[in-house]
């Protein structure tokens, strides 16, 4: 199928709505609706969906697969949205560039996340879990959001872009991350606003943290980029301030909403959290299955830079295509049962960090957060429990599913 109608007998024409509340709620029915019906599907909106795994890990990976962040947002706003401080700061970053500038910037930040560095900061994470919960322990409950999966990875990213002590209580009081300006759904006026609002806000404080680290330079990656800004061939100022608000945006969101959504999963389907109290070996696995079951990260975005053919059906260069990570997650042509959790699940290689030049660079510091995380509230709290856990607080995004609030409680 490469139209927005389904084949004959499958009732109405399928409608891609990802802001309808019952959407974000449970976006996996549509996902299969739409695999069943028409895996290469042309959205009413114009761009193209796909949501079988074969074909997003292949567009993930394929040359002819890229990025046009200007063309999107231009097809999406009009032509002088690029003037918005949130859209051009975004532009200025790696997540949206194709080589050689993706390569230049993802160059300056790869050796902060290596598998050796990410291991060595093993014992610095497992404090930083433990000193969460010394703070909530005695109180038999609390919100994990915001008591532990937020402040946790904020912490971290605090810890690797260098991030003073004294400066972190505005980062730990909350998050201004708003995936919808990745969304294909164009953001309102007051979406808009409030998004232009948190980028110049965070871009005043890199700038006033890149100066302090040029007079008292550290072992952290802001004194790095610092270094790169200042030889003036690898990064430009405006680069050094977007890039920087990236990596903690994107540092600590995708993991906050690991821990959440998996705690989630993990106390809807209960079997599977008994299974990890009684052997907790298998919490590495238990976070990739958590990773495919329900992602933090919805969706990526490329355009075609030639023509391709996927999954049967021709695309013409520049097409807008939206690749859904969790639809294809859920794949039974690679999952048996994929609606089911299952903690002990084999060879599970979930797409919820994206793939090819683009794999995200946080994806093993992120895994260790949530492993270190589960790993304590199995040993610390095994009677936890969620009151709230059929009634979640999804927040208001597509493109990073995560809850706003998550009750809990124990003996």
């Amino acid at each position: 199928m490469n139209d927005m109608t389904p084949p004959a007998g499958r009732g109405a024409p399928i409608e891609f709505n990802p802001l309808d509340p019952a959407f974000i709620a449970d976006p996996y029915p549509f996902y299969r609706q739409l695999r069943e019906a028409a895996p290469v599907f042309k959205a009413q909106q114009g761009f193209w969906l796909l949501t079988r795994y074969e074909d997003v890990a292949f567009s993930l990976r394929d040359k002819r697969f890229g990025k046009d962040f200007v063309g999107n947002m231009k097809r999406r706003y009009g032509e002088n949205r690029m003037e918005e401080p949130a859209v051009a700061s975004l532009a200025r970053t790696m997540l949206v560039q194709d080589p050689p500038d993706h390569t230049r910037l993802r160059g300056l930040v790869t050796k902060a996340f290596t598998a050796r560095r990410v291991a060595d900061m093993r014992p610095r994470i497992k404090a930083l879990v433990d000193q969460q919960l010394d703070r909530v322990a005695d109180k038999g409950e609390m919100d994990v959001m915001r008591d532990l999966a937020h402040r946790l990875p904020v912490i971290v990213i605090c810890d690797l872009l260098g991030i003073p002590e004294e400066h972190r209580a505005p980062f730990l009081g909350g998050s201004n991350v708003n995936g919808r300006i990745l969304e294909p759904v164009p953001m309102s006026r007051e979406e808009l606003d409030q998004a232009n609002f948190n980028t110049q806000a965070s871009g005043l404080y890199f700038r006033q943290l890149c100066d302090l680290r040029r007079r008292d330079p550290q072992d952290d990656l802001t004194t790095e980029l610092v270094r790169a800004e200042e030889a003036g061939d690898k990064l430009s100022a405006e680069e050094l301030e977007a890039n920087m608000g990236l990596l903690f945006g994107a540092g600590h969101e995708t993991t906050t909403n690991l821990i959440g959504n998996g705690l989630l999963a993990l106390h809807r389907q209960r079997d599977q959290w008994e299974r990890l109290k009684a052997d907790p070996s298998l919490i590495p696995n238990a976070v990739e299955e958590l990773l495919r079951f329900d992602s933090s990260v919805q969706l990526t975005g490329r355009v075609t830079h030639a023509e391709v053919e996927i999954g049967g059906v021709t695309l013409g260069a520049e097409e807008s295509v939206i690749m859904l990570l969790g639809a294809a997650n859920r794949d039974p042509a690679q999952y048996p049962d994929p609606d089911r959790l299952d903690v002990g699940r084999a060879n599970v290689r979930p797409l919820s960090f994206g793939g090819g030049i683009h794999f995200c660079l946080g994806a093993q510091l992120a895994r260790l957060e949530a492993e270190l995380v589960f790993a304590a509230l199995i040993e610390r709290m095994p009677t936890l429990e969620l009151p709230e856990k059929d009634k979640p607080a999804w927040r208001r995004s597509f493109t990073l599913r995560g809850l706003s609030k998550l009750p809990a409680v124990w003996r």
